[in-house]
């Protein structure tokens, strides 16, 4: 055995050494949906043949969609063929190595608006093809194969082959379509043993496990505070009009997440932490994104592949308190009511479904409230998902920053500058044309200092949603982290959870002393994804063998220092235990490998690195870090082959170009790093730091006049770095400019004031 795979072997049985087993209690099992039905009539009746029910089924000539009748697809070359002997289907198809080869189909996946199938890869993987069937109807242009990536070639051995880690059932699907699944990876043999209760989304997927329940049942002690279950998930409550309100409100206020949360699950863009436990906050088993791009766009509207949750927490409705199931039948996924009657359950209709409101025609496209406040999003080719945000149309940020609008949606043969106008025309003004929290996002993503005041405020504003208020901080914090520390204790003591991640993981861009006077407290924080933060944060903090570390500022006891040592050594643990049950993820390898190498292990953290990249090659994270590592161990051959064979696979990989190019400084090579920052230059979407960078190695190269040039270009496309604009001032001074160099200082200084430094 290679000495890789023997490190590789090792760091997995290290780390899996330290998980227990964990199981249900004896006395709570899961019993099936037929154990439900009998009581629960209705809701098994609405649950069938829903998307829930059909999210996944074993491939029978009932249950496949698509045209086998030796059907072909062609896609850059690679023929892929659909067939039937008898009851089972077979789909010859380009392998790992880009040969054909014939694959029996083991399940569907979907039925509407897409079906996929799922092939059996060896060591237990199933992997979703990404030639699926288009489940439409034909009128509508469906019933026809294509492929989820039609205009681009995505050829074996790319991540985002089929074959690969993005498509596999595993890792990326089982947990949202099956009831209690258990991934159950084997890292040390590379293979997989999932296990699901029911093949479906079933009721106790969402409901947790029935036996207690049904126990409870059959003594009649059923009651409001003794179900069973380990929270409750009716959260429509009861909505009333006041006099002459155009809206209705909540009777009494929610208190509970537990619908939304369970939901979010599955309908969110988020990362899978622990076990699942039904009951528990969302961020206690899973990592919410944030409003950042490419995800959302700067306003918070979706973008990319984000789903429902991330928008309807951002949204009024869910700041008045609607859930879920104000809107969806739960059970059988299908809204409440036909088109406006959903709105109108608490929006009076008479003065929102009427042309004085929307400005359209009734039963229009522009007065279907869903068009104008959820403009939809097409996803895999066919899917059109709603935004959940429930905004107002701006098209006035359309201009400044970017991002879509339902008006243009519609009238997409128009501009935005247009429709900005015709709401102009309307009488529409809106008073935050200035400091709407989506221009500081857009600006702040391009490095412009200038935002801060604005995230600051958005931050701190409690009337916000914690989504926004958390993507504020987020942004802050890799804009201007010095601008955090006065809010920082207040958002560390918020009550929701989001604000507290967010405000953690923000504290990782603070000095370290500043660092450690935080991220203790959160050691015992009780959501699980606050304290994977704070563990990642204190990781290189506190040395192995040192500890609980002095803390001068807080003069922690004697009887105090063992306590804190403990435990931080119970948050480790936890932290090497949660993430050890996704040693099948490069994302999560990259992340513990981090971790093992800030507590002194490089070994591990090493090995982790390599298993990381041989399960995605083109994992930029991974093989930057690597590279790092090799060359923190000195060995510089291994660093630059590493970055090489990256650049093979990539070569329009920016990250990699620059980590290059910083090798080839510490050797000496001062044209070849030049080559490289220019690469990586070019390479970078919004001209910011890799300009910076090149701009600094031209003057140091002997080239002032060409690093002026860069620099200037840097400052014209995007404006706000203060580092920019410091190198301007000094090398224009050093260029016996001293005009040009009082005109940079002058704009440094003003846009230091601008920023809040002054």
């Amino acid at each position: 055995m290679g000495e890789t795979r023997r490190r590789l072997k090792l760091a997995a049985l290290i780390l899996l050494g330290t998980l227990t087993a964990t199981a249900v209690n004896a006395e709570t099992r899961y019993v099936g949906n037929a154990a439900c039905a009998g009581c629960h009539e209705q809701a098994a009746t609405d649950w069938t043949d829903s998307h829930h029910d059909l999210a996944m089924q074993k491939a029978t000539p009932e249950t496949v969609l698509g045209d086998f009748n030796n059907a072909t697809f062609d896609y850059f070359g690679i023929t892929t063929t659909f067939s039937q002997k008898g009851d089972a289907f077979f789909i010859e198809t380009d392998n790992a190595t880009g040969e054909l080869e014939t694959y029996p189909v083991e399940y569907v996946f979907g039925v509407e608006p897409l079906q996929q199938y799922l092939l059996p890869l060896g060591n237990g993987r199933l992997q979703a093809l990404s030639v699926a069937w288009d489940a439409r109807p034909e009128s509508e242009g469906g019933q026809r194969w294509y492929h989820l990536y039609p205009g681009e070639h995505i050829a074996a051995g790319d991540p985002l082959h089929w074959t690969g880690g993005f498509f596999n059932w595993n890792t990326s699907c089982a947990e949202c379509h099956s009831t209690d699944v258990e991934k159950r990876y084997d890292a040390v043999n590379d293979r997989f043993d999932t296990h699901y209760e029911q093949i479906d989304v079933g009721c106790e997927a969402c409901h947790g496990p029935g036996s207690e329940h049904i126990a409870i049942a059959n003594t009649r002690t059923l009651s409001p505070a003794q179900t069973g279950f380990k929270m409750s998930l009716g959260a429509r409550g009861a909505w009333q009009w006041a006099d002459g309100a155009n809206i209705a409100h909540r009777s009494e206020t929610l208190t509970s997440n537990h619908q939304i949360d369970s939901c979010a699950r599955c309908h969110a863009r988020r990362g899978t932490l622990g076990e699942y436990h039904p009951g528990k906050p969302l961020l206690d088993t899973h990592r919410l994104a944030v409003i950042e791009e490419p995800l959302y766009w700067p306003d918070g509207q979706i973008r990319d592949e984000v789903y429902v949750y991330g928008s309807f927490i951002q949204s009024k409705m869910h700041q008045a308190g609607v859930a879920c199931t104000n809107c969806h039948n739960p059970h059988s996924n299908q809204l409440v009511l036909e088109g406006n009657g959903v709105c109108a359950q608490c929006h009076l209709a008479s003065t929102y479904d009427n042309p004085t409101h929307h400005r359209h025609q009734l039963a229009s496209a522009g007065s279907a409230c869903v068009d104008c406040h959820m403009p939809s999003q097409l996803y895999m080719g066919v899917d059109s998902r709603r935004d959940h945000s429930m905004r107002i149309p701006r098209p006035d940020l359309s201009v400044s920053t970017g991002a879509p609008n339902a008006c243009n949606q519609c009238h997409s043969d128009q501009s935005a500058d247009w429709a900005y106008s015709a709401l102009v025309d309307w009488g529409v003004r809106f008073a935050d044309l200035r400091n709407h929290p989506a221009r500081a996002f857009h600006t702040a993503e391009r490095g412009d200092v200038r935002a801060a005041p604005v995230l600051l405020e958005t931050a701190n504003d409690a009337k916000n949603t914690a989504m926004l208020r958390a993507s504020a901080i987020t942004q802050l914090g890799r804009l201007l982290p010095e601008r955090l520390v006065p809010s920082l204790p207040l958002w560390l003591e918020s009550d929701d959870p989001l604000i507290r991640l967010a405000a953690a993981e923000a504290v990782g861009q603070l000095p370290p002393e500043q660092q450690l006077e935080r991220l203790i407290p959160l050691s015992k924080d009780p959501v699980l994804a606050v304290r994977m933060v704070a563990a990642e944060q204190l990781a290189g903090l506190v040395p192995p063998t040192a500890g609980a570390p002095d803390l001068s500022s807080q003069q922690p006891s004697a009887e105090e220092q063992p306590q804190t040592a403990g435990r931080l050594d119970a948050l480790f643990d936890e932290y090497v235990h949660v993430q050890s049950q996704h040693l099948d993820m490069p994302s999560v390898l990259t992340q513990l490998s981090a971790f093992q190498q800030a507590r002194g292990d490089t070994a591990a953290a090493e090995a982790l690195l390599v298993s990381a990249l041989e399960k995605n090659p083109q994992a930029s994270a991974s093989r930057v870090n690597l590279a790092d590592l090799y060359r923190a161990q000195g060995k510089e051959g291994a660093a630059r082959a590493t970055l090489e064979s990256g650049i093979q696979l990539n070569k329009e990989d920016a990250s990699l170009w620059f980590s290059l190019a910083l090798l080839e400084v510490r050797e000496g090579n001062g044209e070849a790093a030049l080559g490289a920052l220019e690469k990586a230059a070019s390479l970078e979407e919004t001209p910011s730091y890799y300009h910076y960078v090149y701009a600094v190695a031209q003057h140091d190269q002997g080239s002032p006049t060409a690093a002026l040039t860069t620099l200037k270009a840097t400052n014209r496309a995007a404006p706000g770095q203060p580092n920019v604009l410091a190198a301007l001032m000094q090398y224009s001074q050093l260029a016996g400019d001293m005009q040009a160099a009082q005109r940079y200082q002058t704009e440094l200084r003003n846009l230091a004031q601008a920023a809040g430094l002054q």
